[in-house]
């Protein structure tokens, strides 16, 4: 069973809950779709876990923001850019190595991981809809793609024939992954979500099923808005998690 995790983005809070409840539920691998820092209040300890997990074996990709938090230009707005400022200062020599030698995808068998679209990595790209879908999977050839950076959840495939099928993934309902069809699962948001469900969002894959279930777990919101508040970053960053929008 891997667990797939993305856009973290240092709550601390929501990604402990997401880590017990796939340990759980069988989790034997984990794989971090990038973001692990940016917009909140542990960066240091999101990414000392993370550096953890990899240490014994994990996959972690690297996401805009951890590049940014690494010394790479990347555009963002006024808001993503001042929390990253303060990021910056939060990280050690170690944590922006870590980042900064993150790769942009990898391919593991039939499956490939990313941050963003597999169409242009480093351009960061948003899977917003269908045409961002298709885009994505038609620059690859894996079998199965799987990718953050929206903090919205969804499911698209596409069939032999060409035709794209888009699905909203209602939450803990396992959805096979038909063979004869190419898959790419955008996973939502762990730390920041954005479908106006605070919760916080991860994924588990079954291989032996080969099946994707998309989770949703509850966690101490108002402990990581409050730290949000006390550490001086925008108000809007704490009021984001609170509403999930």
């Amino acid at each position: 069973m891997i667990a797939l995790f993305a856009d973290i983005h240092s709550n601390r809070e929501a990604l402990t809950a997401c880590l017990a409840d796939a340990a759980r539920r069988g989790a034997d691998r984990y794989v971090f779709l990038g973001d692990l820092v940016g917009y909140g209040a542990d960066p240091g300890w999101v990414v000392d876990r993370v550096m953890d997990y990899a240490a014994r074996g994990a996959i972690a990709i690297l996401g805009n923001h951890d590049a940014a938090a690494a010394g790479a230009q990347v555009s963002m707005n006024d808001t993503a850019q001042a929390a990253m400022e303060w990021t910056r200062a939060q990280l050690s020599a170690a944590h922006r190595d870590f980042l900064k030698g993150l790769p942009l995808s990898v391919e593991d068998g039939e499956r490939l991981y990313v941050h963003a679209s597999a169409y242009e990595p480093p351009r960061w790209h948003y899977v917003l809809d269908g045409r961002g879908a298709r885009r994505s999977l038609e620059a690859t050839s894996a079998q199965q793609t799987y990718c953050g950076h929206v903090h919205l959840p969804a499911l698209y495939h596409l069939s032999l024939t060409g035709k794209l099928i888009e699905y909203t993934p209602t939450a803990a309902t396992p959805i096979p992954l038909l063979p004869g069809r190419r898959w790419l699962a955008v996973l939502g948001a762990v730390g920041q979500p954005r479908d106006a469900n605070p919760a916080a969002c991860y994924a588990l894959l079954d291989e032996t099923q080969n099946s994707i279930t998309y989770m949703r777990v509850a966690y101490d919101v108002a402990s990581a808005a409050r730290k949000i508040r006390q550490s001086g970053l925008p108000e809007v960053l704490a009021a984001r998690i609170e509403r999930g929008v």
